[in-house]
């Protein structure tokens, strides 16, 4: 049993199938962030903020990679899994230390095209002069 409660048996086949999932793709994009060239600031709430502009920049430019292979005919999913890795995505790929492993992108084509899911209504989501 491992430190969340899943059994030894399950947790290999959860790995099993993600390594299948990896390794049968086409087309694995690593979405990586580095701080080198974003601004910096002496004062840590303004340097977070500014490591939060780089996550949410990365983001959009992974939405437009979505959007292209969408485009395109392609079929592609967004996984965070280097989050929970780094170390060793770093150390698989040789990514330098100052190079942040956020996400994956897999791309290729698909044997069907799964029906999207259910979308909430805009109301539950949109306000209009104040929150709710």
């Amino acid at each position: 049993m491992s430190k969340d409660n899943v059994p030894q048996e399950i947790r290999e086949k959860l790995v099993k199938t993600s390594i299948e999932r990896f390794i049968g793709a086409p087309i694995v994009i690593v979405a990586c962030l580095t701080m080198e060239d974003m601004d910096k600031y002496q004062d840590k709430k303004r340097q977070k903020i500014e490591y939060v502009l780089a996550v949410q920049s990365l983001a959009a430019a992974i939405e437009n990679i979505l959007l292209t292979a969408y485009a395109e005919g392609l079929s592609s999913c967004w996984f965070c899994a280097p989050l929970f890795c780094q170390d060793t995505v770093r150390k698989i790929l040789n990514v330098p230390r100052f190079v942040e492993p956020q996400a994956l992108i897999t791309i290729g084509y698909s044997n069907d095209r799964p029906n999207p899911p259910p979308r909430k209504p805009l109301e539950k989501m949109v306000y209009q002069d104040y929150w709710r």
